[in-house]
């Protein structure tokens, strides 16, 4: 899925994030959401080719549609992530952690980083 979601265009992943966040939602929902939405009639077809591509499923609910994304948050999550590395940062987990922790808006409490060191350690042990 991670290829794929690369190949979505700018309004796909708009409305995809959307329903990441919220879970499911309506195309009046969805619509609620986006910073300047196209027409409703745009939304619904964006949702369609979503569907159509296997980003996401559809139940009824009355008359309506409601919109969810196909694969499981965790699982999404780790695919974005695994594209994000492979793509600008050749692969190297260290190298987009790294990334992460310069950050200039990065502020990140002594817990998160005991936390992080736990599982930097942790990781090391199981040889990952």
């Amino acid at each position: 899925m991670s290829d794929a979601k690369a190949t979505l265009s700018r309004r796909e992943r708009e409305v995809l994030d959307v329903l990441y966040r919220r879970g499911e939602a309506t195309v009046a929902e969805v619509m609620e959401v986006m910073a300047h939405p196209p027409t409703y009639s745009a939304v619904r077809s964006t949702l369609r080719i979503l569907e159509e591509k296997g980003h996401i499923v559809h139940k009824e609910d009355g008359p309506r549609y409601v919109y969810a994304p196909a694969l499981a948050r965790d699982k999404a999550r780790k695919a974005a992530l695994d594209h994000l590395v492979n793509t600008f940062f050749e692969g190297s987990a260290e190298e987009a952690l790294v990334a992460l922790l310069r950050r200039s808006d990065l502020d990140m409490t002594e817990p998160q980083i005991q936390r992080l060191a736990r599982a930097i350690r942790r990781a090391g042990e199981e040889g990952r």
